[in-house]
């Protein structure tokens, strides 16, 4: 396996990975921002139910994503 395929391999393992991970989850907060108002609007309460748990499980894959930031530190897979 080349040096680039290898690289590409642990981008996830990588800050900068990292960093995209948690860009991506947090977009996906977007939704749940919509679809909490939608759920008001019509008074829904199990979508609106649904939109706290959608909340939590970014809440928690954002934590963890910030855990393994944390542990990375210095050993970054792209930079060294």
């Amino acid at each position: 396996m080349s040096a680039m395929a290898k690289k590409a391999k642990n981008f996830k393992k990588s800050k900068t990975g990292a960093y995209v991970s948690m860009g991506t989850t947090a977009f996906g907060a977007l939704s749940v921002f919509k679809q909490v108002k939608m759920a008001r609007q019509d008074n829904d309460t199990l979508r609106l139910i649904d939109a706290a748990v959608s909340a939590a499980a970014i809440v928690t894959g954002l934590a963890i994503l910030y855990r393994e930031l944390k542990r990375l530190g210095d050993d970054d897979v792209l930079l060294g």
